[in-house]
């Protein structure tokens, strides 16, 4: 089969397009016929080496697919069956993976491949940022860095349906526009003094809970829009990791809670996966989260796809179609 490889840590051009064998699927394993896959910064962090991985390695932990292989024992699926994956392992970057059943949620038949495999991972981390690291409520003033990109739009319209006012910031006027569409109360660009225009938006007071997914470049920013006894939620390094701050800096900014979460912790077991993808399915179904059409790469071009994501030059999701 194809699949994407790397045999050190680099820019895109480290990837490179490979024959390797196809997996059989051990006890409790299912083998995915790809139809789409994920791209997602994640996957650039393994690339550079900034998540250290062993090498040599594929790329790629999201897709969506078919069932057509699987091992003694596996009870959740049959073949034929339509899934989507999000938490590896890695090597999505291919025509077909082999991955443990209990790492995949049946897909509904009303929800496209592409649709799947480039909102699943997002949705799910959606989904626990908004109602698990900092629960959500009517009357909540909510920040969301990014806010045109996979997770932002997912984010924000899912924030505004629970009730919040969404303040987005956004790195151009064009991805204002798309942030206001989405349903954001306010859009600042990441070019102005954020903190300043946020407790501007808020009378003073500061946002009950900010979500940074770009890191270095907005964090210090981050921290100054929370109002006391607000929360930062640090989870992406888009433009590189966030600065070292001494834990004094938090209580002097008014008793801040800080929280660097990861969507493995909150999705560990199987009854966690099932209840948080089938949250998002219920909120695609109902319309409450709308995914705008990804764009579609190659598998062969996933080294352009990620230097578009990297650039910041993209809205919504990628994905890669073998």
């Amino acid at each position: 089969m194809k699949a994407i490889r790397i045999e050190q840590h680099g820019g895109p051009e480290v990837m490179a397009l490979a024959d390797v064998p196809v997996g059989e699927p051990g006890p409790g394993e299912i083998r995915v016929r790809h139809e789409a896959i994920g791209v997602n910064f994640i996957d650039t962090y393994h690339r550079t080496g900034l998540y250290k991985i062993p090498l040599p390695s594929g790329l790629g932990l999201e897709a969506a697919g078919v069932v057509d292989a699987i091992g003694t024992s596996v009870t959740r699926f049959k073949q034929g069956d339509r899934v989507v994956y999000a938490s590896g392992p890695r090597g999505a970057y291919a025509e077909f993976n082999v991955v443990q059943e209990v790492q995949a949620v049946r897909l509904p038949d009303g929800v496209a491949f592409d649709v799947a495999a480039a909102s699943l991972l997002k949705g799910m981390t959606a989904r626990f940022l908004l109602r698990k690291t900092f629960r959500v409520e009517r009357g909540h003033v909510v920040v969301i860095h990014a806010a045109a990109g996979g997770v932002g739009q997912i984010a924000v319209q899912w924030a505004k349906h629970l009730g919040a006012t969404v303040i987005a910031i956004v790195g151009s006027d064009a991805k204002a526009e798309i942030a206001r569409a989405l349903g954001a109360d306010n859009a600042i660009l990441q070019s102005e003094d954020i903190a300043k225009r946020v407790r501007e938006l808020t009378d003073g007071k500061g946002a009950h809970v900010v979500y940074d997914s770009v890191g270095k470049d907005t964090f210090l920013a981050s921290i100054d829009s929370a109002r006391p006894l607000g929360m930062v939620v640090s989870f992406g390094n888009a433009s590189g990791p966030p600065p070292d701050i001494n834990p004094l800096l938090l209580s002097q900014k008014g008793s801040l809670f800080l929280t660097r979460p990861t969507l493995f912790s909150y999705v560990s077991t199987v009854e966690q996966l099932d209840e948080t993808a089938s949250d998002l399915f219920d909120a695609l179904k109902s319309g409450a989260v709308k995914i705008a059409p990804p764009k579609h790469y190659a598998l062969a071009d996933a080294a352009q796809a990620h230097r578009d994501l990297e650039g910041r030059k993209t809205t919504g999701s990628l994905v890669l179609i073998p």
